[in-house]
């Protein structure tokens, strides 16, 4: 089907099958067993393979990662495939029609020559406000047999950093720089540039505009940071773009207001 043009109706909709499909992504939900062993069986009739035999397991092993379909943790793009399947009548969707129904029913499974293997969903899910796995008191996903990872704003990091977390000079050189960024979260901004020779871009006269500092961090480009006095006088860092060039600019971006509205309030929590 060649598709002319999307009426507004059905542009409208597609909204609709996202958040079912992000529904569907973060379910903790048992396994419909029989219903995904029918998915499975007609993916494997489809691609031209013999049925397998299902065995069912309760958390990923890392061994069998490469050859595994995620399942309900693949709901992001399969959202797109049903929405141009069930409200534009898109054709060429029937040989992953299975995987859909896989993913409502089902967790991550790994399909071989002969065996599929089928995992259970998470026992227990953390996000945050973007639906990036994510907790700091415990795992952010956890399975039945004790399986989890431990992850901040979608970046995994050692468990042991929830009981122990890394002393600002362990967290500045930390050798992965992702989970390095993480770990100056955890530690805080403001005492880690401690740790730093924080040059000054521009300090406002009020210490709750803040001062904009630049530093240096190791194996990456300079970044720009605000450090802040805030209302109940606790001081604070915060990451800001690169081309903030004054303190209120800085203020101003972090509460998305122009900075003439921001200069002209009294009082800021």
């Amino acid at each position: 089907m060649k598709i002319e043009s999307i009426t507004p109706e059905q542009e409208a909709r597609l909204d609709e099958y996202v958040e079912m499909w992000i529904d569907i992504g973060l379910s903790t939900a048992p396994v419909d067993r029989d219903a995904t062993v029918d998915a499975i069986a007609r993916a494997y009739t489809q691609a031209g393979l013999k049925v397998p035999t299902v065995e069912f397991r309760k958390s990923p092993e890392r061994e069998h990662l490469c050859a595994i379909f995620w399942g309900n943790l693949s709901a992001g793009y399969l959202s797109f495939y049903n929405y141009f399947d069930e409200v534009i009548g898109l054709d060429g969707i029937e040989e992953i029609r299975p995987l859909l129904d896989i993913a409502r029913h089902g967790g991550p499974v790994a399909m071989y020559d002969g065996l599929a293997i089928v995992y259970e969903r998470p026992a227990e899910m953390h996000f945050d406000d973007e639906h990036n796995l994510h907790s700091e008191t415990g795992p952010a996903l956890r399975y039945s047999d004790g399986f989890s990872l431990y992850c901040w704003h979608g970046t995994d990091f050692p468990e042991q950093w929830l009981a122990t977390p890394p002393t600002p000079e362990e967290a500045l050189h930390w050798p992965n720089i992702e989970q390095r960024r993480v770990a100056c979260e955890m530690v805080g901004w403001d005492n880690i540039l401690e740790q730093l020779d924080a040059k000054i871009i521009d300090e406002d006269d009020d210490p709750m505009i803040g001062t904009l500092v630049e530093v240096q961090l190791p194996d990456m480009d300079p970044e720009r940071f605000l450090r802040v006095k805030c209302g109940t006088g606790r001081r604070f860092a915060l990451p800001v773009p690169p081309d903030m060039e004054t303190a209120l600019q800085a203020n101003a971006w972090g509460y998305d207001v122009d900075t003439d509205i921001l200069r002209a309030l009294e009082v800021r929590t």
